[in-house]
C-alpha cells in the first residue's frame, strides 16, 4: 500500500447519494453509508444551491430527485468512512455553486473533518501520495473554482425520459455489454468539460473563503483544451484526474489505447456510466481496468452481473477498497506500453471442479423454486477479463434435489490472469418461466487458493447467504 494512488484500482461509487433510479428517487445519506460499509472508497456528491441560494443541497441536477443537505452527507461520511477500511476516502464533488457557496462548502469541510482532511502542500501535486500515507484521511477531488456560470435549463429530452425495457433481473452477460447497443450520450454532468484554469480570472478567488475552497482540492479534475491526444498528455510537474463516460472511453480506446494506459500510470482516470442509464444499471468494468482506469464509477444501489464483477474485484486485498494494478499496466516492458487487444500467449491454466452444493433448504422456503417438487439446480462457471479470456461453462442440471452433486470439471486457459475474475452462478431450471436465481459469487483469480474449498454464495445485491455453499476444487497448471 506504499505506491502512489495512481497505482491502484479504487472502489468507486457514482451518484452515491441516490436511493434508486437517476430521475426520481430520493437523495439520502443512507446509500452513502451502505457503500462505505461495503468498502467503497470514492463517494460522489453533486452539490447545488438550495432554492433560497443560501445553503447547499446534494441532488441529481435537472431531475425530479429530492435533495438532501450536504452537511448531513458529510457528517455521515465522517462517521462511517473507516468502519471497513483504514485507507483514504475520496469525495468527488460535482460543483454547481456560486463562489460564496463554495466558501460555505470549504467551511463545512474544515469544520466537519478537521484533522482528517488532507491538505496538499502545493497547489498541484507532482505525484499522488500512497494509501498508506493517507490512512484515515479524507481527500477532496473536483475542478478548481472558476467564474460561476448559471446552469441553463436543459432542452427537453422527453423521448429519452423512460426506463429501458426490463432487463434480466441478473443483468446482461458482461460480454453482451458492447458499444453497438449504446446510443449516443449527451449527458456531460459527470465530465470534466471545462479546461483546467492555470491562471487568468478565476471568479470568486478574491475572497478568502473561495481561496480556502481551492486549497482543499487535493486531486484536481479538469480537461485541457484540445483533442483527446492533448487531453491524455502527461505533464511533468502535475498530476490530475480526468473523467470519461463509458462510451467516450470505448471510443478513445479504439485509437488511443496505449495513450490511455500511459496516462493512467501517473494520473487518475475516472469512468462513469452513460447518462441514459436512468434505472441505475451499470456497464462492463473490465474496459476501464484493462486501460489502467483507477476509478471505474458504479451505481452501487443497482444490481446485476456488472455489479457482481465490481464487488468481486474488491474482495481482493482484504476488501480494503484498493487493489494494486498489475505491473504490466504500470511498467513499460521493452519500451512497450500494455496493449489490451494484443494477441497474447496463454500464461496460466486453471482447472475448476464443482463437486456439490448445499444450504438452499435453509436459506429459502421449500416452495421458493417449485411448489410441488425439490429444485433442479445447475451451476455456471466462467471467466471475466480481457476479451480473449472471457467464457462461461455450465454443469448438467440435477433434478429434484436440494443438495445437488455435479462432480464436473472445467478448464480455463488464461492469457491475462492478472485481470481475470472467476464467476460462479447457480440457477434453478424452470420449464415454464425464466430460470430462478440460486446464488452467485465472483473473485479475482489472483486470490484463488489451490485445493478443495467451501465457497459461499451471495444474493443479487451482493449480501452473503447464511448457509449456501459450493464445494469446489481449484488447480493451476
Amino acid at each position: 500500500m506504499t505506491a502512489p494512488l495512481s497505482h491502484y484500482y479504487i472502489y468507486t461509487g457514482h451518484n452515491s447519494y441516490l436511493t434508486g433510479n437517476q430521475l426520481s428517487s430520493d437523495c439520502s445519506d443512507v446509500p452513502i453509508i451502505e457503500a462505505l460499509k461495503r468498502g467503497v472508497r470514492v463517494v460522489e456528491l453533486d452539490i447545488w444551491p438550495n432554492s433560497e441560494k443560501d445553503n447547499v443541497h446534494v441532488l441529481h441536477g435537472r431531475t425530479l430527485t429530492t435533495p438532501v443537505e450536504l452537511i448531513k452527507c458529510l457528517k455521515s461520511i465522517k462517521e462511517h468512512a473507516f468502519s471497513e477500511s483504514p485507507y483514504p476516502v475520496i469525495i468527488t464533488l460535482e460543483d454547481h455553486l456560486t463562489p460564496d457557496l463554495q466558501a460555505k462548502v470549504a467551511q463545512m469541510l474544515i469544520e466537519t473533518f478537521e484533522d482528517m482532511l488532507f491538505y496538499p502542500e502545493s497547489e498541484f501535486l507532482k505525484e499522488f501520495p500512497s494509501p498508506e500515507q493517507l490512512k484515515y484521511r479524507i481527500i477532496i477531488s473536483t475542478k478548481p473554482p472558476r467564474e460561476y456560470l448559471k446552469a441553463q435549463n436543459g432542452n427537453g429530452r422527453g423521448d429519452d425520459l423512460h426506463m429501458s425495457e426490463e432487463e434480466d433481473l441478473w443483468g446482461k452477460e458482461p460480454s453482451e455489454l458492447n458499444t453497438d447497443e449504446r446510443e449516443e450520450d449527451d449527458d456531460t454532468s459527470d465530465s470534466d468539460s471545462s479546461e483546467d484554469n492555470n491562471g487568468g480570472n478565476i471568479g470568486g478567488l478574491s475572497s478568502p473563503g473561495a481561496r480556502e475552497y481551492k486549497h482543499l482540492i487535493a486531486i484536481h479534475a479538469g480537461k485541457p483544451k484540445g483533442g483527446l491526444k492533448e487531453v491524455l498528455k502527461i505533464e511533468l510537474n502535475k498530476v490530475r484526474r480526468l473523467s470519461l463516460s463509458e462510451q467516450a472511453l470505448e471510443k478513445a480506446a479504439e485509437s488511443y489505447g496505449t495513450d490511455i494506459v500511459r496516462f493512467t500510470q501517473k494520473n487518475i482516470l475516472r469512468v462513469y456510466p452513460k447518462g441514459t442509464r436512468f434505472n441505475s444499471s451499470n456497464y462492463k468494468p473490465l474496459i476501464g481496468w484493462m486501460h489502467g482506469a483507477q476509478m471505474v464509477a458504479f451505481n452501487m444501489q443497482g444490481y446485476g452481473r456488472s455489479l457482481w464483477l465490481m464487488q468481486g474485484m474488491f474482495r481482493a486485498n482484504g476488501g480494503c477498497g484498493y487493489v494494486k494494478k498489475p505491473d504490466f499496466v504500470m511498467k513499460n516492458l521493452d519500451n512497450q506500453v500494455f496493449y489490451p487487444k494484443a494477441n497474447l500467449p496463454v500464461k496460466k491454466t486453471l482447472k475448476v471442479k464443482v463437486y456439490m452444493g448445499d444450504g438452499w433448504h435453509l436459506d429459502f422456503k421449500h416452495t421458493h423454486f417449485d411448489l410441488y417438487s425439490p429444485p433442479d439446480f445447475y451451476t455456471r462457471v466462467g471467466i471475466a477479463g480481457v476479451p480473449a479470456d472471457e467464457i462461461m461453462k455450465q454443469t448438467k442440471k440435477k433434478e429434484d434435489i436440494w443438495t445437488p452433486s455435479w462432480e464436473e470439471e472445467f478448464t480455463f486457459q488464461l492469457k491475462v490472469p492478472e485481470l481475470a475474475l472467476l464467476r460462479v452462478e447457480v440457477h434453478e431450471h424452470d420449464l415454464s418461466e425464466k430460470d430462478d436465481f440460486g446464488g452467485q459469487t465472483c473473485f479475482p483469480i489472483s486470490e484463488l487458493k489451490q485445493g478443495i474449498r467451501a465457497v459461499p454464495l451471495f444474493d443479487r445485491k451482493g449480501n452473503k447467504y447464511n448457509t449456501i455453499r459450493l464445494l469446489m476444487r481449484f488447480h493451476f497448471i
